[in-house]
């Protein structure tokens, strides 16, 4: 089998622009979420979020700006970080064998919530010209391949929260099977406007603004959890195959080894056991791996009540009673949606070349660590061999990937 190497990291979030930014924060158990201030005009209650503060694209001319959508923008950052750490040059050397893989949830969420407002309150009602091509699903995808001149193919991934997770894995097989050499992978997500926030506290899975403590809002595997907090970004990984990086001298800083996927057909929005076991499985077999050989979960852990306890079952029942260490990172940099399972990935292969593992900030009791092993309190220092990640999203789609370390 084809080895894939991983040579590049990049990320943006509430924690701040930079994978090494992401991973400090998340072992100091550093929070970037935020009180928002809501809307009487549109009966939005406050409501705590992870918004990104960083500048993006400020050297962007305003013409060229026109063309994007927020979710582009803070693709574009991250993306230009992996890039640049994987050495290669601004275009790819051999645009007919370079790939991009890009997940979002909404695409141009933004955009379109403008779009609305102009509509039903502009006096007279105009729209962007550039909204449709803001909008589009495949519109960040589409912008990373002109700037790198990625030409091999282009995959676009809407799956709810297993979106870019699932867009790194097809990514993997792909080079796997010889389409091409190097890909561009990752996810980026930008809803955090009244539209968005409206919606998710109408399903009632969003967490309450903690007045007295708002950077604690989010509590993934606590006792008292109450939701999730959504949080905006972006997270890019340059992919290799072996033969490729070696050929230019690139040095590797892990190895995508595993991907597995499946679907639940259970219900929409509730999670279900089976289908989590199956994906996890799936990578394994994929990544040639036992469930002994994994040393640390970054779980999915959106901190709903039913969520994270359907998760510690799943988990419970691959790899045995508290057999691995597992955390959530949502509890500081929020639900990304689209983009979480990158941003995440990218924080897992943080932990395993670090060898650091980030605690599940804000826990205070748990009956759920009677089944799994959960990281509280301070980082946990460990040897590991290989890591995992999940991503499970609403509509029943699971997705889950191995890395390992460089031989």
């Amino acid at each position: 089998m084809t080895q894939v190497w991983i040579t590049g990291l990049g990320s943006i979030s509430a924690l701040g622009a930079g994978a090494d930014v992401l991973a400090d924060a998340l072992l100091a158990g550093r929070s970037g979420v935020t009180a928002q201030p809501g809307s009487e005009e549109h009966a939005l209650r406050p409501f705590a979020a992870a918004a990104v503060t960083t500048p993006l694209a400020p050297g962007l001319p305003p013409a060229q700006r026109n063309l994007y959508d927020r979710h582009s923008l803070l693709a574009l950052e991250a993306a230009a970080e992996a890039w640049a750490q994987a050495g290669l040059p601004a275009t790819a050397p051999e645009p007919d064998r370079a790939a991009v893989a890009w997940g979002t949830g909404l695409g141009g969420s933004v955009s379109m919530e403008a779009s609305y407002q102009q509509v039903f309150t502009g006096r007279p009602p105009r729209v962007h010209p550039y909204t449709v091509v803001r909008v589009m699903a495949n519109s960040a995808a589409s912008h990373l391949a002109m700037r790198h001149q990625l030409r091999a193919a282009q995959l676009a991934v809407s799956n709810a929260c297993a979106s870019s997770a699932q867009a790194i894995g097809e990514a993997l097989w792909l080079l796997r099977n010889g389409r091409a050499d190097v890909a561009l992978v990752g996810g980026s997500e930008a809803m955090l406007h009244v539209g968005s926030a409206l919606s998710w506290q109408a399903m009632g899975v969003m967490a309450p603004l903690d007045a007295e403590a708002p950077g604690q809002s989010c509590r993934p595997f606590d006792d008292a959890r109450k939701g999730l907090v959504l949080g905006e970004g972006a997270a890019a990984l340059v992919l290799e195959t072996e033969a490729h990086a070696r050929a230019r001298g690139a040095t590797p800083l892990a190895v995508l080894a595993g991907y597995g996927h499946s679907v639940d057909a259970v219900h929409l929005s509730r999670p279900d056991a089976a289908g989590q076991v199956r994906a996890m499985g799936a990578a394994l077999r994929d990544a040639g791996l036992q469930p002994a050989d994994i040393g640390y979960i970054n779980a999915h852990g959106t901190a709903t009540e039913v969520g994270d306890a359907v998760e510690a079952e799943s988990i419970t029942a691959v790899f045995g009673r508290r057999a691995v260490p597992v955390s959530a990172t949502k509890a500081l940099h929020g639900h990304l949606i689209g983009a979480g399972g990158a941003l995440e990935l990218v924080a897992t292969v943080q932990a395993l070349r670090r060898e650091l593992l980030p605690p599940s900030a804000h826990v205070r009791t748990s009956a759920l660590t009677e089944q799994a092993d959960i990281i509280t309190g301070e980082a946990r220092a460990t040897s590991l061999r290989a890591a995992m990640s999940n991503s499970f999203a609403f509509g029943g789609s699971n997705a889950t990937l191995i890395v390992r370390a460089p031989d």
